[in-house]
């Protein structure tokens, strides 16, 4: 790696940063701050897309698949079965039928028709995922089943490029090429099982009694790379084994801790994958045809929303929840530009297809965001009994702190205790970091914004302990726990004496303030079961 290598992953780290910034203060998803800076650079020259940049913007990939393989268990993998293969063979039929029909009619060779309507088949399960997790909608049934679809996606990767070959004109693969791949298949997935096993068994047990998280993160590290470039070796995409290795250590009680410690390197290879996928536009190809572009990516929009909905209809989801998913489903993924690496289309079509995907990826979190809203409105009432014994948050005795400062963390730790299911909320992630290596769950974000506290399932909490620095932002945040939840009792530590009558006023069962109370009177109201707190 050359000094122009490191100065342009500095160049792309430090306008992530700014981007970031700057979407954190207009509340626009980070993840468009990123594609958009992307673009920004090659307009300018200042970044030319490399060999190295993409392999670093193809571990961003590897880090955030491995993200979602920890969220999953076998079990629960079989449990989706059907989800995952009905709902994800419907869907990619109902994009590669309609799209690949009218290409052709619109002068396409046939293959060439057939190749992008597979293309864009494909959405993004590392986009979907982020604003999932971001949203704590992870582990419910809508995101789960989603979640599902994209996953029969990442597999039926393997099939289709040993396909591409024979649609491109190339040399087709072989009878012995097909059945050694599904020899290889059957062997990757049965040695996943076994040392998933092995791993639960005898080896994390033994590298957790160390205490040591440097060991642990260097651990997870190292399964990651090794099967990974083991499913490389086999002839399977390297993601499929990115996905397994997260796989291999999920579904114990150290998941979280492997999650939490791995965070820092998953969220700076994601910056460089997100920047890059901008790298790829030429922003002539926009500016040459607008209106063209613009027709294309509305039908692209419609029909793969209409494709997701029905294929998630049938998974068993309510047409609400369906919709309002399938959304959030209606863009294309990182995998189709995959296929346009391996494809040898015309340089304008090519551009015509990269201008069309990143405009679909960029407004995919708005639309995934407007989808989640709306799915969790509606989600206490769509919950079933197979949604409540998923889901986290289930204990009667469901608590949440907001504003993980000294005092909050103390008395989140002290509700821990004493048998309280804690969930926390702050602005930092990096405040909320350590409590999640403990197993936490814990939500970033503002407590005065609905969507956060919805993240923080809100509508199940008992309990709710206010301990944020500002008393304006406490009477903020108080007023809308009470719009989304009367039902909870709300206790709040204030900072001023003065702000306690207002604070009662709007809804607080108990008020501590710093000037006269100290934090030992507010553990003790605590202790009091939460139909008691007046």
């Amino acid at each position: 790696m050359n000094d122009h290598v490191i100065y342009d992953l500095l160049i792309i780290l430090t306008s992530g940063l700014v981007a970031g910034l700057v979407c954190k203060r207009l509340r626009v998803p980070i993840l468009i701050g990123y594609m958009l800076v992307g673009i920004l650079l090659t307009a300018t020259g200042v970044v030319q897309e490399s060999k190295y940049i993409g392999q670093l913007a193809e571990a961003g990939v590897f880090f955030l698949l491995f993200a979602i393989g920890l969220e999953f268990s076998l079990d629960e993998l079989l449990k989706l079965s059907r989800h995952i293969f009905v709902g994800g063979s419907v869907q990619m039929l109902l994009v590669v039928i309609p799209i690949s029909v009218a290409l052709f009619a619109l002068g396409s060779d046939w293959r060439t028709a057939i190749l992008i309507g597979t293309a864009v088949a494909f959405s993004s399960t590392v986009l979907v995922f982020k604003t999932l997790a971001e949203w704590g909608r992870t582990n419910t049934k809508d995101g789960r089943h989603a979640i599902g679809i994209l996953l029969f996606q990442d597999i039926a990767l393997v099939p289709l490029l040993l396909v591409i070959p024979l649609l491109d004109a190339g040399d087709s693969p072989s009878l012995f090429a097909y059945l050694q791949l599904i020899f290889n298949s059957f062997a990757f997935v049965l040695s996943v099982v076994v040392t998933r096993w092995v791993l639960a068994k005898w080896l994390i047990p033994h590298l957790v009694s160390y205490r040591s998280p440097e060991l642990v993160a260097l651990a997870a590290i190292v399964v990651l790379g090794g099967v990974t470039f083991a499913a490389h070796k086999l002839g399977l995409p390297a993601a499929v084994g990115a996905f397994a290795a997260g796989l291999m250590l999920s579904g114990n009680r150290w998941t979280t801790q492997f999650d939490a410690l791995v965070m820092p390197f998953r969220e700076i290879f994601a910056v460089v994958f997100f920047v890059s996928l901008g790298l790829l536009l030429k922003p002539e190809t926009v500016i040459a045809q607008p209106l063209q572009l613009l027709g294309m990516l509305i039908a692209l929009l419609f029909i793969k929303a209409i494709a997701a909905t029905l294929a998630l209809k049938l998974t068993r989801l309510s047409w609400h929840s369906s919709m309002a998913t399938g959304i959030g489903l209606a863009h294309v993924g990182e995998f189709a530009f995959v296929f346009i690496a391996l494809m040898n289309l015309e340089e304008v079509t090519a551009q015509q297809f990269v201008a069309v995907s990143l405009a679909s990826l960029m407004l995919s979190p708005l639309l995934l965001r407007y989808g989640l809203r709306r799915t969790a409105r509606a989600g206490a009432a769509e919950t079933n009994l197979e949604d409540s014994q998923a889901s986290l948050y289930v204990a009667s005795n469901y608590s949440i702190v907001i504003g993980i400062g000294p005092v909050g963390s103390r008395i989140a730790s002290y509700l821990e205790t004493i048998g309280h299911e804690v969930c926390m909320i702050d602005r930092s992630p990096l405040n909320l970091q350590p409590f999640e290596q403990q197993g936490f769950h814990a939500v970033s974000g503002d407590a005065s914004d609905a969507a956060t506290l919805y993240r923080a399932n809100i509508q199940q909490a008992t309990l709710v302990v206010i301990c944020v620095p500002e008393d304006e932002a406490s009477v903020a945040i108080l007023k809308q726990i009470q719009r989304l939840n009367n039902e909870c009792k709300i206790v709040v530590r204030c900072r001023y004496q003065s702000s306690v009558s207002r604070l009662m006023s709007s809804g607080a069962n108990f008020v501590v303030s710093e000037e006269t109370q100290s934090v030992e009177a507010m553990l003790q109201v605590l202790t009091e079961p939460a139909d008691e707190i007046e």
